[in-house]
């Protein structure tokens, strides 16, 4: 194998594979990315076994061939490596990046390819349409909803499914739920709803420009994804997602409409003061503005009046601060509607005029 590139190209999608198996520390064929050089192209591929990697970029081939090397020290490698073109061989089982700047040579170890595992394939007629720049605002407002705790896994992804034209995404970890929904008429009839690990979506949002298609596949167990030249797979988490309908509320009697920029500066400032294991935080509602304030702490304490419209009865919640910045801030719009009923029960925030997703907050004891 013998080819030439430049340093910038090869080195953005290691550093993607790097990511995919970063996991894994040991010399084994799963901590290796497999290079292979052939008709002026480079296939790259990486897997963990739960997740795949597959790209292609541009090469100066002189010599077909194949090969895997540790991912670690080919990033490191390629990091110390100057500007500009770089050489590679496979001379002895080994890798040899020459730089054509100041003749650095580095010989890294490799493993025969033989010995990677094949990534996980489905036919094309699988694939459906989905435009990337749709898809990317479902994961936005969604994946910072998303569960850590790993005892509660089938929260640790988002939910998606079709009901009639919708093609509908839902994240929670048990005290909040963000959901989008989007009217789609490429999605199969029989897609069954299926959770998606919120790493992958991650690793899309950053890969993708935001400008065409994504195409999708579902088969039981593994989501697929093509866009650009990148192909990626995930194992989908297993288990029963909670039903998330009966979280929404029917009806909610009260409705405050805040400009977002003045809560979210007012939400920074004030929650300097929050404890840091809690986060709690305070609204009062009353005619014509909101007191966003905290307890006194060790710290001290803060209190913001912002004007908003509301014209009902006083009203006083308790809240986590991130789970109320964290949804606001992914919004377009420049008005948020808090709506409300009861101090124990469930806030929606949503967007003014409404959009096409919310979220929904459970506030804490006062």
């Amino acid at each position: 194998m013998k080819f030439k590139c430049n340093k910038n190209s090869i080195l953005t999608e290691i550093s993607i594979t790097q990511e995919i198996i970063s996991s894994r520390n040991a010399l084994s064929i799963l901590s290796n990315v497999l290079l292979e050089a052939d008709n002026n192209l480079l296939t790259i591929k990486a897997t963990d076994l739960k997740i795949g990697f597959e790209t292609q970029i541009p090469v100066s081939v002189e010599e077909s061939g194949i090969i895997t090397v540790f991912c670690n020290t080919l990033l490191a490698t390629l990091r110390t490596m100057p500007e500009g073109d770089i050489s590679f061989s496979v001379e002895k089982q080994k890798l040899i990046i020459t730089s054509e700047k100041n003749n650095i040579v580095s010989q890294l170890k490799t493993i025969d390819a033989e010995k990677f595992p094949s990534l996980k394939n489905v036919s094309d007629n699988n694939y459906f349409a989905v435009p990337q720049k749709d898809f990317i605002e479902m994961i936005t407002q969604t994946s910072f909803a998303v569960s850590d705790d790993e005892t509660r896994y089938f929260m640790n992804g988002v939910f998606f499914e079709k009901k009639e034209n919708n093609f509908i995404m839902v994240a929670t970890d048990g005290r909040r739920l963000s959901l989008i929904k989007k009217e789609l008429d490429t999605i199969p009839e029989n897609m069954e709803g299926s959770i998606i690990p919120v790493k992958i979506l991650g690793l899309i949002k950053k890969l993708s420009s935001g400008e065409g298609e994504f195409l999708i596949a579902i088969s039981e167990k593994t989501f697929f994804i093509k866009f650009d030249n990148n192909k990626i797979y995930s194992n989908l988490i297993e288990g029963q997602f909670p039903s998330y309908q009966k979280v929404i509320p029917e009806k909610q009697e009260q409705v405050a409409i805040i400009s977002k920029e003045e809560f979210l500066s007012a939400l920074k400032s004030v929650s300097v003061f929050v404890e840091e294991k809690s986060k709690r935080v305070l609204m009062k509602f009353y005619e014509g503005s909101v007191d966003i304030y905290t307890e006194e702490t060790e710290k001290g304490d803060s209190k913001a009046t912002l004007s908003c419209e509301y014209s009902g009865p006083e009203f006083k919640i308790v809240i986590n601060c991130d789970y109320l910045q964290e949804p606001i801030k992914v919004m377009q719009e420049e008005d948020v509607s808090f709506k409300f009923t009861d101090p124990t029960k469930a806030l929606t925030i949503a967007s003014v005029p409404e959009h096409d997703y919310f979220h929904i907050v459970m506030p804490m004891q006062m």
